[in-house]
């Protein structure tokens, strides 16, 4: 073999070694987005689980509320109002919006039933109570999940060189479930 075929064949050989590498970079790199990804739509789901848990639970609570508290009537319409609008949310985005108004009706209700001592001594409402806040316990469990999914996903789409691949396959920053402003204020009960 001539030296000029020797160079051809190494050449060739550097060639399929690149190719084989960036073609080995791309699969890789495009199938952790997609892992990570599908790790934030399976954390979303278990998100939507338990919201779905204390949608179902809300208008038990609140006919229980109801009996004890006719007169704080416009609490008991927001709750219901925002229940409504979880109902009605499409993308995630609007989920996680609904969901903090939801919250925050639910913590102005909650400060409502602590003016009603008979209503805290119903046994039925006291079960329900309890449901209410295992569920919402499991909800914040849920959320720091996704949280952590998305933060995951985030990083990595936005790190170099991953990034450019990122754009390249069209993936986007997930967002992130965060809790309204009003839930930072503790809720004031007043007697």
């Amino acid at each position: 073999m001539t030296k000029t075929g020797k160079m051809s064949l190494i050449v060739i050989a550097i060639i399929a070694i690149f190719l084989i590498s960036t073609y080995s970079f791309v699969k890789g790199t495009y199938n952790r987005f997609v892992t990570l990804e599908e790790g934030i739509k399976g954390a979303w789901a278990q998100v939507e689980n338990q919201l779905q848990r204390r949608y179902d639970l809300i208008p038990n609570y609140v006919e229980t509320v109801k009996g004890y508290a006719k007169h704080e009537r416009e609490v008991l319409i927001q709750v219901t109002e925002a229940r409504a609008s979880v109902g009605g949310a499409k993308t995630v985005q609007d989920k996680i919006q609904a969901n903090n108004q939801l919250s925050t009706a639910l913590s102005r209700l909650l400060v409502v039933v602590e003016r009603y001592p008979d209503l805290k001594a119903n046994q039925n409402f006291i079960r329900l109570q309890d449901e209410l806040a295992g569920t919402e316990n499991r909800i914040a469990v849920e959320r720091m999940r996704y949280n952590e999914a998305v933060k995951v996903f985030n990083i990595r789409i936005r790190s170099f060189p991953d990034n450019i691949l990122a754009n390249i396959f069209g993936f986007k920053e997930a967002a992130f479930f965060k809790s309204p402003e009003e839930a930072k204020a503790a809720p004031k009960v007043r007697f």
